[in-house]
């Protein structure tokens, strides 16, 4: 957190900018007021670097553009009906925004567009004080009317006004408010909380996308565990992915296992914490942040309840995976990182058959295989999902997964495992058996696979007179004689 004095001599830094001065100039010269606003100027005060630079003025869109036109190498009307205008000037990509007054209807988040007179009047149609913040660029001054440097000193997330109005105008802000819990590291209020609880089933009012965007936001974040515990808290998380909340277990004086929501938490803390060792300098990996907050979701619908008692959780790894694929394509993510999380889940126990006795070669290449172009994340979430307490136990699962990884680099050096194929292709295939295209070819190709899977590189001609040995125990396809 920065102190007043340095946020404002970084806020001046930034309306001395060229791009800024040259707007600042333009529009005092035709009689409007322009002001830098929202999250540049929040960032400013918590000492985080500024990337966005969005401002807001008296003048109306068709002004903005008269004013814009000979300053800009380039601009975009794309968000006229908005009143926003954007424009590149200097270098720099810029957005202008008409004051606003929106009124909403109940229903939809989408407003029904009213220019404002005043700052006051847009920065009060906002979702929280710590975003409700204007430089005034000429003269400069900082407009603060609801508190918002109050609320960042405190770190705390409140609405400009009633939190109840604020979020039936628009109920993607409760999602807003945990993503910068995350983000920011702050806590919401308390009024501000219970109205989130009182309106989460306004959340069903928004599209599926706007909160996958959310929460991938949230998930991105340096430390998403505080904004996921938010969405929780608040019952948020029960109406866009309620397997989440589902994992608190209720355990009984008999039965006893892990706590699975916390754990689940834990997994995905240790998973972040991997990926930055892992690559480091890399953007978020979005896949092993879902596969590792999601790993055990198939746990709830699989516990029973054994004698002595043990709680068993038997293919909940298979289950899981099928549950995420559901609601991830609910949430509408991508093909790709619906297939890629889904595996990770199938597949995150996997390894703990090795921990327990020594793998063949053909079961490392199988892990390979299986895996695929997953492995390394694969890697990490297997890792990440080992929370015991007990040391003895820790290093040894460490110890183990230490050796497999050795053990997949000495084979991929020796056998390309990534991309492991049979050694005769399916027009070889169909060129010794004399067969067409069809299922006959397929089955003689994962035959062909599981043998080098087992036993490694075969050659050509052992692998020929395999096939055709193979070939002639196939009563089912009718076999022709094979080619020689």
């Amino acid at each position: 957190m920065e102190s007043a004095a340095e946020a404002l001599k970084t806020l001046e830094a930034v309306a001395n900018s060229t791009a800024v001065a040259r707007l600042a100039d333009a529009f005092a010269m035709a009689g409007h007021d322009l002001a830098l606003v929202g999250g540049p100027v929040r960032d400013a005060f918590l000492g985080r670097v500024i990337h966005d630079l969005d401002f807001t003025t008296s003048a109306r869109p068709e002004e903005i553009l008269r004013i814009v036109r000979p300053l800009a190498e380039a601009h975009w009307e794309t968000g006229r009906e908005f009143g926003t205008i954007g424009a590149r000037v200097a270098g720099e990509d810029v957005e202008i925004t008409t004051y606003r007054a929106d009124l909403y209807d109940g229903v939809t988040r989408r407003p029904e567009v009213t220019f404002g007179d005043s700052l006051e009047e847009d920065l009060v149609r906002r979702d929280f004080t710590v975003n409700a913040m204007a430089l005034v660029l000429t003269p400069m001054r900082l407009v603060d009317p609801f508190g918002g440097i109050d609320d960042l000193m405190a770190r705390r997330l409140r609405p400009p006004r009633d939190a109840m109005s604020c979020f039936r105008e628009d109920p993607l802000r409760m999602m807003r408010a945990a993503r910068f819990v995350a983000q920011l590291e702050f806590e919401v209020d308390e009024e501000t909380e219970w109205a989130m609880t009182e309106l989460r089933h306004d959340l069903e009012r928004i599209s599926a996308e706007r909160i996958r965007d959310e929460l991938v936001k949230l998930l991105s974040a340096e430390n998403p565990v505080p904004g996921i515990t938010v969405l929780v808290r608040t019952k948020l998380a029960d109406v866009f992915l309620p397997e989440l909340p589902a994992l608190k277990l209720e355990t009984d004086e008999h039965h006893h296992h892990k706590d699975v929501y916390e754990h689940s938490l834990t997994v995905l803390t240790q998973a972040i914490d991997w990926e930055k060792r892992r690559f480091p300098g890399s953007a978020p990996n979005l896949v092993l942040r879902l596969a590792a907050l999601l790993h055990d979701i198939g746990k709830p619908s699989t516990r029973r309840f054994e004698a002595g008692g043990a709680v068993s959780f038997y293919h909940h790894d298979v289950v899981g995976a099928k549950l995420a694929k559901k609601r991830l394509r609910e949430l509408r993510f991508d093909n790709d990182t619906v297939a890629a999380v889904a595996d990770l889940i199938e597949l995150h126990l996997r390894f703990f058959g090795y921990s327990e006795g020594s793998w063949t070669d053909a079961a490392v290449r199988r892990y390979v295989r299986d895996a695929g172009a997953q492995l390394e994340l694969l890697h990490i979430l297997t890792r990440a999902d080992v929370t015991t307490r007990n040391k003895r136990k820790a290093d040894r699962l460490s110890f183990a997964y230490d050796d497999l990884e050795q053990r997949i680099e000495e084979l991929s050096a020796a056998e390309e495992l990534a991309s492991i194929r049979p050694d005769l292709d399916g027009e070889a295939i169909m060129r010794i058996l004399n067969i067409k295209p069809g299922p006959a070819v397929g089955r003689a190709y994962k035959y062909l696979l599981d043998v080098r899977l087992d036993n490694g590189p075969l050659g050509e001609d052992r692998a020929t007179e395999l096939l055709r040995q193979w070939w002639t125990e196939q009563d089912d396809f009718a076999p022709h004689e094979p080619s020689l």
